[in-house]
């Protein structure tokens, strides 16, 4: 008797999840590519056909190929706090000494976990299924990147067992050496530079618009945290226990559970050593109350759990041979010196270049040709030299100079007083500034171009169709289709791209000029007190620098660009595309006039909402900000460290003073 339908696609599946469990967790491939993608594809049209037998935890669901070319931004129903970070075991000390006393001497166990280096993740399950995955994003709204995250094969898409009806597994996503070293062979092998870290390949493959990109990099997950409104357990340690029998990945395989800091302090010893054996990253340790109860009980800062702290190891150090240092260029023409090394391990990865900043940095350090220097990596991520061997040094060792012309375009250099960095002032036929430009020009906060990235930019001016951002609106399909890698539907979408940036409003464009000092903040306030580029090209310097935020140096600098025949050239012929550079019809959503009339600064630290969210919520209400502290102003509004504004608004006494949570309640 023959297998039915059903049978067959049971069948498939059960075979595909054993021979994935082989490749992905034992290493071990029992049967070719060709044979296993056979499978996967038989199983695929198979639940096509018969969509009443789709499951969604079938092995089809995490291949991948599905295009997302915008990741949404969704609110996290509970916010990702960040850790605070102790650096010596003192400071765990007096951690636990401030637990006790909130805690009135109760019994306290800990739970110490490896602190993995990649990238934060919140998950959503509802009825055992994976329903929804945001990353971190700034802890209050991340974005949603549920259909990369179900290609990760150690992201369970159907939990088993007894488990609640709704909760979040929060975790890191990252990329163990393995992976990441199999990538960079294989970029070398197509031309392409190495990325630089695991964790930020692993952040960066989470955005990858294609989800069948992302399978390819064999990212892993492991979560630590369940959140939810009720918690089936009385301990975090429980909850990673029953976690990991519904089938995640979890911390516990590298925890333990503690009955005093000192077991923490011998755990982190034990790892401090031991870490550089494991397959993966990590930049230290996390240590969390272990009682649900007493976690409630100790509650949060404005930023940080106060039932955890994660504890960071010093950074490794080690020496290795300068062979030279090199020079690179950056859009708005610094130079930036690199250190190049001997190849080296360090924590885990290797390394070859290292940053040196500035002239003062070479200056400061002392460096001579054919040193051999001490690098360390800042926060286990940056590699940085921190010192030179001296008794290595070659008597008839030159030191090194700085460069005194563009290794580009060969123009000499310039430092303005004041300043640590060098420039290269020929901003408008410098190859990596041209080419700089025109990728800010189309980047995602500025005209957000698509199908435009950096390689085909560079391929457009060295194939010189484009020396200025003007030229990408004179581009024709005859000019694309010849080159590399260039079809008629990839052209076409080159040009529709560009054609959609024509109705891209006034103040993203302003940004997306790339004046010097001009950033997105800077571009909404010249926008708002200047209707037209005309307008802000005839303003005076006492004009600008009576907008809120605008001092002398960016006022000089927007005269400069302005005033520059090629620039204003370039703009012409942007107006003549159809370029809006002038402002429309108010977009702003008007929420309330409940502010209205109302002064608000805001001043320190912020840490529940960014500078610029706060100052749109007050205009969104109809209230105004201003830009110092007088009798004009109605509300201070202060963050952590708050300094001499806050003392001149206490001497005024008029002014009403309000932290942030007073902030969004008078909003409320």
């Amino acid at each position: 008797m023959s297998p039915t339908i059903q049978e067959t696609i049971q069948k498939l599946r059960e075979e595909i999840n054993f021979y994935n469990k082989n490749y992905y967790d034992l290493d071990e491939s029992l049967i070719s590519d060709f044979e296993f993608d056979a499978k996967l594809l038989e199983l695929k049209n198979l639940e096509i056909a018969y969509p009443e037998f789709d499951d969604p935890n079938s092995p089809t669901h995490r291949v991948g190929g599905g295009i997302t070319k915008n990741f949404p931004t969704v609110e996290h129903q509970f916010r990702m706090y960040s850790l605070d970070n102790s650096y010596d075991f003192d400071d765990l000390a007096d951690w636990e000494k401030r637990i006790e006393k909130t805690l009135e001497g109760e019994k306290v166990e800990f739970v110490a976990e490896l602190k993995y280096d990649g990238a934060s993740i919140s998950i959503l399950y509802e009825n055992g299924v994976l329903k929804q995955a945001i990353t971190r994003g700034d802890g209050f709204q991340g974005d949603e990147i549920t259909a990369n995250v179900k290609t990760i094969s150690s992201v369970p898409l159907q939990l088993k067992g007894d488990f609640e009806n709704r909760f979040f597994m929060r975790g890191e996503i990252y990329l163990d050496r393995k992976s990441f070293n199999k990538i960079n062979q294989n970029r070398e092998a197509e031309g392409l530079d190495p990325f630089m870290n695991p964790r930020n390949t692993a952040s960066g493959s989470l955005k990858l618009q294609d989800s069948a990109e992302v399978r390819k990099r064999n990212l892993t997950a492991v979560l630590y945290q369940y959140i939810s409104e009720d918690y089936p357990a009385d301990t975090h340690w429980e909850l990673l226990e029953m976690a990991k029998k519904w089938g995640f990945k979890v911390s516990e395989d590298h925890a333990k559970l503690c009955h005093s800091i000192s077991e923490v302090q011998d755990f982190i010893q034990y790892w401090d050593k031991k870490r550089h054996d494991l397959d993966f990253d990590i930049d230290g340790i996390v240590i969390k109350v272990n009682s649900l109860q007493q976690q409630k009980v100790l509650g949060y800062t404005a930023k940080s759990p106060r039932w955890a702290m994660a504890y960071k190891f010093k950074a490794e150090k080690v020496e290795t041979l300068l062979e030279k240092v090199t020079y690179q260029v950056g859009r708005t023409g610094a130079i930036t010196p690199v250190a190049n090394l001997s190849p080296v391990l360090l924590a885990g990865t290797v390394v070859k270049r290292a940053s040196l900043h500035n002239e003062d940095i070479i200056r400061k350090l002392d460096l001579h040709e054919g040193d051999f220097v001490y690098v360390e990596k800042g926060g286990e991520i940056i590699p940085k030299i921190v010192g030179v061997n001296l008794e290595k040094r070659k008597s008839d060792a030159q030191a090194i100079l700085y460069a005194s012309h563009c290794p580009e375009c060969g123009t000499a250099l310039q430092r303005l007083e004041g300043q640590a960095a060098h420039f290269c002032p020929n901003e408008l036929h410098c190859p990596p500034q041209v080419v700089g430009k025109i990728i800010h020009y189309v980047s995602r906060k500025a005209l957000d171009i698509e199908n435009l990235g950096s390689e085909t930019i560079e391929q457009l001016y060295r194939e010189k169709l484009v020396d200025n951002i003007a030229d990408l609106y004179a581009l024709k399909n005859e000019d694309l289709l010849p080159l590399e890698r260039m079809a008629e539907k990839s052209v076409q979408n080159i040009i529709n791209a560009v054609e959609k940036s024509k109705t891209v409003p006034y103040e993203k464009v302003l940004f997306g000029l790339g004046i010097k000092h001009v950033g997105e903040t800077v571009a909404k306030k010249l926008a708002k007190n200047f209707n037209s580029i005309i307008d802000l090209k005839n303003a005076t310097l006492e004009e600008l620098v009576q907008v809120e935020d605008i001092g002398e140096k960016i006022a000089e600098s927007i005269v400069t660009f302005l005033q520059n025949d090629e620039n204003w050239q370039m703009i012409e012929r942007l107006k003549a595309f159809g370029v809006q550079l002038e402002k429309g019809e108010s977009t702003q959503e008007f929420i309330s006039d409940q502010l209205l009339g109302k002064t608000f600064l805001f001043t320190g630290k912020l840490s529940l909402f960014t500078r610029e969210q706060a100052e749109e919520m007050v205009e969104k209400h109809g209230g105004k900000n201003i830009s110092a502290v007088s009798k004009n102003l109605n509300f201070l509004v202060v963050g952590e460290k708050a300094g001499s504004k806050l003392k001149k608004a206490q001497d005024i006494g008029t002014i009403t003073i309000l932290d942030e949570q007073e902030f969004l309640n008078l909003l409320q």
